[in-house]
């Protein structure tokens, strides 16, 4: 068998094939890792939430994560996640695991507030002060007005 060179080079990858390679490689990972889906819930939350009726609901948004803010140990992060707005609560999660949840008995200081087309969901103080903040698919004034109104059915909650 014959074996046939261009410009001398041997029949082995050098390293400028190694490095496309790798790239292919990093790229076809990053792309599986923007294809997550965060919307996926136990058959037991989805059917409480369809018993209170969904009102708005919006998966895979980028939520910007705020924690201690104001202290010595405030971070924050960018995180995928998905939001329901029911008539009775207020749901942040990705897929089963909570991140936020709010309805008519929490006891926490809550506040909803609207930044042009971003929505923010403060709650708590102090220490356990978080907030979430996301841009809504469409009508940030309605999903603004849609949590409030949630949060303003219970009688323990303070909201500003």
């Amino acid at each position: 068998m014959r074996r046939v060179t261009l410009g001398g080079a041997k029949d082995r990858p050098g390293p400028g094939r190694h490095a496309l390679a790798a790239f292919f490689l990093c790229a076809a990972l990053a792309t599986g890792a923007c294809s997550e889906k965060t919307g996926a819930l136990t058959a037991a939350q989805q059917q409480r939430l369809d018993s209170e009726g969904i009102v708005r609901r919006a998966d895979d948004l980028q939520f910007r994560y705020t924690h201690d803010a104001g202290s010595r140990e405030a971070g924050w992060e960018d995180r995928k996640a998905s939001i329901i707005v029911t008539k009775q609560s207020v749901i942040i999660h990705k897929n089963e695991k909570l991140g936020l949840e709010l309805d008519q008995h929490t006891r926490r200081f809550v506040q909803v507030r609207r930044d042009g087309g971003r929505v923010r969901i403060s709650a708590g103080g102090g220490r356990s002060a978080e907030s979430w903040s996301f841009v809504p698919p469409d009508d940030a004034p309605g999903w603004a007005n849609d949590i409030r109104s949630v949060i303003r059915g219970g009688t323990g909650t303070r909201l500003k």
